[in-house]
């Protein structure tokens, strides 16, 4: 895999973030403007309510899920950071870091981590901020 840094570190999936989601807003959209025109004349609107419901319940699906694996993962790093901290510092993570910092912080290698992250603390920087800092950048290819 290329090498990450600050520049390429997000993750976009082509087929989740430009087909899927676009495809259940088009549907829903689709779904409610032939439940609106039914109605306009005086058609049956059984169906196109029906589809619309389907549209409406698939999308929110999609977002759930997408917000459950995230919220999932962000413990799992959280967790994965405590440990790291502990083996490096004898100490977990400070709890005044926020979750946002943690994840910013996981990217930072083991020799500038303990440093980072009191810097963090003491001046409560931002996840941005965070990841512009890191020198000796740890890649993440399996976020999420």
């Amino acid at each position: 895999m290329k090498p990450q840094d600050y520049e390429n570190h997000t993750r976009i999936v082509p087929s989740f973030h430009y087909f899927l989601v676009p495809l259940c807003f088009s549907s829903l959209l689709a779904g409610i403007v032939f439940t609106i025109l039914s109605v306009l004349n005086g058609g049956a609107i059984g169906t196109d309510i029906l589809i619309t419901a389907l549209a409406l319940i698939v999308t929110i699906t999609v977002f759930f899920l997408r917000s459950f694996v995230c919220k999932l993962q962000d413990r799992i790093i959280r967790a994965e950071e405590n440990l790291r901290s502990f083996v490096l510092t004898g100490k977990m993570l400070d709890n005044r870091l926020t979750m946002e910092q943690i994840i910013a912080l996981r990217f930072a290698g083991d020799e500038e981590f303990p440093k980072l992250c009191e810097e963090t603390v003491k001046e409560n920087l931002a996840p941005d901020v965070i990841k512009q800092f890191i020198k000796n950048w740890k890649a993440d290819h399996y976020r999420v």
